[in-house]
């Protein structure tokens, strides 16, 4: 009997038939910790360095991907974001429609791997690659420890 012979009997198949419950808790782990704490407390944000290979990396990681060493080596990100590609969003994530198209963009950092997806705060047909940004912050008191920390990006 082959594969497809057994499989065609759906009877036969085990299966559950039923709602299954999926409670998670997704945590930012070491790395997205310090970067999330330090994005609150002092409004920077924080590239993961090796030293042996010269990779900065951004989200930080604990690790480095090319050589597995450990990465210790904490710095600031400084200097503008480019935006590297644009989308724009005309519904959001609960398929409703907001007043106005939101952009998104990936944005990069000179010199370091990896970057950032968020809401950049220009009209949809100035949003284009290669445009420098920065990131606008909450007010610090208002800062709870996440990526809505950093509002949006302008020019």
């Amino acid at each position: 009997m082959t594969f497809r012979d057994r499989t065609t009997n759906v009877d036969a198949l085990r299966s559950w038939r039923g709602d299954v419950e999926a409670d998670y808790i997704y945590t930012t782990g070491v790395a997205g910790e310090r970067f999330f704490t330090e994005l609150r407390d002092t409004g920077r944000i924080l590239a993961a360095h090796c030293e042996a290979c010269e990779r900065t990396y951004l989200p930080p990681r604990m690790y480095c991907e090319k050589c597995l060493g450990p990465l210790s080596d904490w710095r600031p990100v400084r200097g503008p974001a480019t935006v590297e590609a644009v989308t724009i969003a005309s519904v959001d994530a609960h398929g409703n429609r907001p007043p106005e198209p939101e952009v998104w963009a990936v944005l990069r950092w000179r010199g370091i791997h990896g970057g950032l997806v968020h809401r950049l705060a220009v009209p949809p047909k100035q949003a284009k690659p290669g445009l420098k940004v920065h990131p606008v912050l909450r007010p610090a008191g208002s800062r709870v420890g996440n990526i809505t920390d950093i509002l949006y990006f302008a020019p």
